[in-house]
């Protein structure tokens, strides 16, 4: 037992490491506002070309370095999966910490090193001492969290990563117990402890297969199914196994976590869905109005409760019985809706909000999801929302992180598709913490990349609303992108142009009105300051480096889309364009924050 409490002690201090440092960069994020203008004024810009090297910023440039090093150099693997340094860092250190764990001092009593006898039986007490942490890094609320300051879907990768190494020890010492006694094995196949082994490590084996990537994006339901179940059956097979090698007490602490998290989001779902379980009559506050905007992205709309509050940036798990396989289906989803009391100021001073707010109110008064469809629960969720149907909706959350970014000098924010959920109420924040001088930012940019100009109407009039409601010492730069190569999606070209011209023909008595609405986006959109619409794909890598050119101060990019546009992301802020040459010269320190697609 001395060797597993030893690598429970070296994860201890890991943890308490990255937690200090993340602790570390969360307060001084909270402070730096107050300070960052004075120290940080040598950052001078002057016609786009940083100038004045300090030796002053060599902290700050070796954090820098590390920014780099660290998240933004990638090993990619395919064509959709990517592990940043620090992850392989910390998987190679893992599986080295094991491995090295479960050979030493294996010399048996006659003189034999490496005895298959001693390793093999380690290996799989150092194995099964690890479930704890494997459980509760699967879980929403966990310790983990708690103590590094990282949300629970960034823990995920270590959560998989820790299980699949496991498991593969744990196959290694089903080997090594078959080598170091095969005429042991077949009598013994009555015990039961052996059988609940055998049992565990076949649920097991099944829970890794479809948890491969391409398994889980295809097939999520028949992954989550598996996945409870599976779990289960694993868990309760190796705690009778390892009864008899009195290691059954590494196992019992996985229930606990397991079960405390089961506590949490049930005390949660019945907090904030209190008018379904207070036996209400009617219609109850959460349920959702549901609209088909594309041919693969659904709106869903739910009256906002006064008690349930969120930050941008967050997730929610929603829960819809009427949809679902399983009534108890709980899928993750960013609220695209801003949280806030930007509503109540505006309509204080214009007195009546409908009028200010227009369309865009929902994007105050309710929460909002944007849906991208796939298979299973959205492929069903899409024929709902084809009907333009109302759904029960039970909602979990909120969960993960919101981001910080009123020390920023310089915001970017980068979106593709549906990924606007994250970015548009991260915008709309921003705007109203320098409307309340509660933010630093005097420049944010807002990038977006869509298939066609008509998905700007899914955000249209709050975009509208969040450029005029942004202050004077505020600049707002809206760079649209539409990426489809057919001129029906281009709201300039000629094809649309003839098509405004037949339609107002062919109904002359209100040509003006087709008009109007065929080119209602350069009308009332494109005539503010600041917005442009290109076509074509963005240029990531000019696109960030223009801005890094002209920001002094800090800056933070934040990006929310497929993996091919987090990799552009990642690799426009590499060196030189982060590195410590250009930080010593007075370029901006980058701060990257990622949101990719994906299955929690």
């Amino acid at each position: 037992t001395v060797y597993p409490e030893q690598v429970w002690y070296t994860i201890a201090a890991f943890l308490f490491v990255v937690g200090c440092f993340q602790w570390g960069l969360f307060l001084h994020s909270k402070f730096a506002r107050r300070g960052h203008h004075g120290s940080d004024e040598e950052t001078a810009v002057t016609n786009g070309v940083h100038h004045k090297f300090s030796l002053r910023r060599i902290p700050l440039a070796i954090i820098n370095f590390y920014r780099v090093v660290a998240f933004r150099w990638t090993l990619e693997i395919g064509q959709s999966y990517t592990l940043n340094m620090a992850e392989v860092f910390v998987t190679v250190a893992y599986i080295a910490l094991l491995l090295i764990y479960a050979f030493i001092n294996s010399t048996s009593a006659e003189g034999q090193k490496l005895d298959i006898v001693y390793w093999s039986n380690r290996i799989g007490i150092l194995a099964s001492s690890q479930f704890p942490i494997i459980t509760a890094l699967g879980t929403k609320n966990n310790i983990v969290s708690w103590v590094t300051g990282i949300s629970y879907d960034r823990l995920n990768y270590i959560h998989r990563m820790m299980a699949r190494t496991c498991f593969m020890l744990l196959w290694v010492h089903a080997a090594g117990e078959i080598v170091s006694t095969p005429s042991y094995v077949p009598p013994t196949l009555s015990e039961d402890w052996l059988r609940a082994g055998i049992t565990a490590m076949v649920a097991f084996s099944i829970l890794i297969l479809v948890s491969l990537r391409p398994v889980r994006n295809e097939v999520y339901e028949v992954f989550f199914y598996v996945h409870f179940l599976g779990v289960l059956i694993f868990l309760v097979g190796g705690y009778y196994h390892t009864q008899g090698a009195h290691g059954s007490y590494w196992i019992w602490p996985s229930f606990v976590f397991w079960a405390f998290d089961r506590f949490v989001r049930a005390v949660r779902l019945v907090v904030f869905n209190h008018s379904y379980f207070g036996f209400k009559s009617g219609t109850g506050t959460m349920d959702a109005e549901t609209e088909l905007l594309s041919e693969d992205v659904i709106r869903l709309r739910l009256r906002r409760p006064s008690h349930f509050h969120w930050s941008p940036g967050q997730t929610a798990y929603l829960i819809m019985p009427t949809v679902s396989t399983l009534p108890f289906e709980a899928h993750p989803f960013t609220i695209a809706s801003f949280d806030s009391s930007l509503l109540s100021t505006v309509s204080a001073e214009d007195q009546s909000s409908d009028k200010v707010m227009g369309s865009s109110g929902p994007f105050w008064k309710e929460l909002v999801f944007f849906i991208n469809v796939q298979e299973g629960f959205t492929k069903k969720l899409k024929e709902v929302a084809a009907k333009k149907e109302t759904v029960k909706v039970f909602v979990d959350g909120p969960y993960g992180p919101s981001p910080d970014l009123g020390s920023y000098d310089t915001s970017v924010l980068v979106a593709g598709g549906s990924g606007v959920s994250y970015t548009l109420p991260v915008l709309l924040n921003i705007i109203e913490r320098v409307r309340k001088g509660k933010s630093s930012c005097t420049r944010v940019v807002f990038i977006w990349s869509i298939r066609g100009a008509e998905f700007v109407r899914w955000i249209e009039e709050a975009l509208i609303k969040a450029v005029q409601l942004a202050p004077p010492s505020l600049t707002v730069s809206i760079r649209i992108f539409i990426t489809a190569s057919s001129p029906t999606t281009q709201p300039n070209s000629s094809r649309e142009d003839t098509s405004s011209v037949s339609s107002s023909t062919e109904k002359k008595d209100s040509p003006v009105h087709v008009i109007i609405r065929k080119h209602s986006l350069s009308l009332s959109f494109m005539s503010l300051r600041g917005v442009r619409m290109e076509n074509g794909r963005p240029n990531i890598d000019a696109l960030l480096k223009e801005e890094v050119g002209v920001t002094s101060g800090r800056m933070s990019v934040s990006v929310c889309g497929s993996q091919a546009i987090a990799r552009s992301v990642r690799h426009a802020l590499r060196f030189p364009v982060s590195g410590p040459s250009s930080i010593l010269s007075g370029g901006p320190s980058v701060t990257l924050h990622v949101e990719s697609f994906g299955y929690a």
